[in-house]
């Protein structure tokens, strides 16, 4: 189960992209999701039955695309309007794309654009407008199953998604108490646009320097990388894309759909080391 709170101005893209971040939990281990219930959490004396219905019909939307029954749900009295779902799926227990498991040699593939928090941020603080988020959106609403399906097929050693603490919180997820590190290289990161200027400018969410300061002394950044760029890389996403790691031979397997070699997996000591 997966619940955020709204990312955009307009409820049924709100409904769309939540159902896209909950039903990334299951494409993350590589199942398949089949039903979901909806969960709910808004003030009826505040908000219009008009605003409540286009946030279910995104939801829905989005469901069938991928096949997906909704069942039901259940709603709560809140203050802020929260919204998710709760999923439920099935996986082959022989090919589950587990958190660990990366082997010494390994590519390192990114499947989305990091920056997410940076421009919602900015978004709610009415720097950008909602045209002006639209590629933003577009890689929200982009759902992960395509890219879980190559990672199964192409022999994943490990794999997450990359959400609420960032790309290096979750890549140290992947590593810790392990043997080997990860090698990322900072100009292989895809970032959608607009967000360095906007760090730049001390627009970032406070969830970034939460998940920074966590990671402080777990990280091995080079002296060239700056705290701009550290900042970047806690950025915590809704709807992020998937973090693999695949054998070198493999990365054919993805051609044709939207992908970054960001670095690679090294013997080690449970590292990330950012070049």
């Amino acid at each position: 189960m997966d619940i955020i709170t709204p990312v955009v101005n307009d409820p049924y893209s709100f409904g769309k992209i939540s159902a896209v971040n909950s039903l990334s939990d299951i494409y993350a281990m590589g199942g398949s999701p089949l039903t979901a219930l909806a969960i709910l959490g808004y003030s009826p004396c505040d908000y219009e039955p008009c605003i409540i219905k286009e946030i279910l019909r995104g939801a829905t939307d989005i469901l069938l695309e991928a096949g997906v029954l909704l069942m039901g749900g259940h709603s709560f009295e809140e203050s802020e309007i929260k919204f998710g779902l709760s999923v439920t799926g099935t996986i082959n227990p022989e090919k589950i794309l587990r958190v660990r498991g990366a082997h010494p040699g390994d590519l390192i593939i990114l499947t989305k654009p990091i920056g997410i928090g940076i421009l919602t941020t900015a978004l709610k603080g009415g720097k950008v407008s909602d045209e002006d988020m639209s590629e933003a959106i577009g890689w929200m609403l982009k759902l992960n199953k395509e890219a879980a399906d190559k990672a199964v097929r192409a022999g994943a050693t490990s794999a997450t998604d990359v959400t609420g603490f960032g790309l290096l919180g979750h890549a140290f997820n992947m590593v810790r108490n392990s043997r080997v590190d990860f090698i990322i290289e900072i100009e292989r990161i895809p970032v959608l646009g607009g967000v360095m200027e906007f760090i730049s400018s001390g627009i970032i969410p406070e969830g970034a320097y939460n998940n920074l300061r966590f990671l402080e002394g777990r990280i091995d950044f080079d002296a060239s990388i700056s705290d701009d760029e550290r900042i970047l890389l806690s950025d915590p996403q809704t709807s992020g894309g998937l973090l693999i790691t695949i054998p070198e031979d493999k990365s054919s397997f993805f051609e044709g759909t939207d992908y970054w070699v960001i670095g690679e997996v090294r013997e080690g000591e449970g590292i990330i080391r950012i070049r």
